[in-house]
């Protein structure tokens, strides 16, 4: 994989705000893409709008952009397998008697606390642990978002295998690094991966393999979620269209 520019990206649609959909790619030249409705150059950047009011967009240095392109569509989701209903007493049987909330949930409550899309939270834990709650790392990296004990400490994280404490702990982590390298999602997830001191060392994403990988692999997961919500969204919006009554002729003026 090619290597990161040092300059910063600010990712300003990662934060809190309402999703909008895109209808194009900005290739970057570091292999990266970036989903957008619409863009314009200022200066030496690019400004890429991700909503329709403009109020969320993300600047890139125009000599990092390789290319434009549309976005594709995306392969209908299998049929969901049909089940057989369950009866009363399997029902009263599977029903827990204190639930907890999901990972899901959990991660909903810490984004939408520290003001993060919890599409990329839900992309962190799949490349850290594969949602494993007790998965732990040789280097001894625990949990959900696979905290070192001493960041685990830093951030009062008590049990690092209690879901909500794991996922409560990594989110604040992940937005204190974004805050630090101004909204650079690479360099913030480069630092998630690799340590704060190593992304300082080399002025950018560390010339490790893992790391590298690492972060390829999140920002991949993350933009194929967006694409699969803008396909969704555009399947929404035919059906709507498909269900609305015809519109009756209007009689010409004499």
């Amino acid at each position: 994989m090619a290597g990161f520019s040092p300059r910063a990206i600010l990712i300003a649609f990662i934060l809190l705000a309402a999703p909008a959909f895109a209808d194009d790619l900005a290739i970057l030249r570091n292999g990266f893409s970036i989903r957008h409705l619409r863009h314009t150059e200022i200066g030496p950047n690019t400004r890429l709008f991700t909503s329709p009011d403009g109020a969320s967009f993300v600047d890139v240095p125009t000599a990092q952009i390789d290319h434009f392109e549309p976005i594709a569509d995306l392969p209908a989701p299998p049929a969901p397998t049909a089940h057989a209903p369950a009866t009363p007493a399997t029902a009263a049987a599977a029903k827990p008697q204190q639930p907890t909330p999901s990972i899901g949930e959990l991660v909903a409550s810490a984004s939408s606390r520290y003001r993060l899309d919890p599409d990329l939270v839900n992309s962190v834990i799949r490349a850290e642990s594969g949602f494993n709650v007790r998965a732990r790392s040789p280097k001894g990296a625990q949990g959900l978002m696979q905290l070192m004990p001493g960041t685990a400490s830093k951030l009062g994280v008590q049990n690092v295998y209690d879901p909500r404490s794991n996922v409560e702990g990594g989110t604040r982590y992940l937005r204190e690094l974004l805050e630090k390298y101004n909204f650079d999602l690479v360099k913030a997830l480069a630092a998630y991966n690799a340590g704060p001191e190593r992304v300082e060392k080399y002025r950018g994403v560390p010339p490790f393999h893992e790391t590298r990988v690492y972060v390829a692999h999140i920002v991949r997961d993350f933009n194929r979620k967006k694409l699969a919500q803008q396909k969704a969204a555009k399947t929404q919006a035919h059906a709507a269209v498909s269900k609305s009554p015809p519109t009756a002729p209007v009689a010409p003026t004499q």
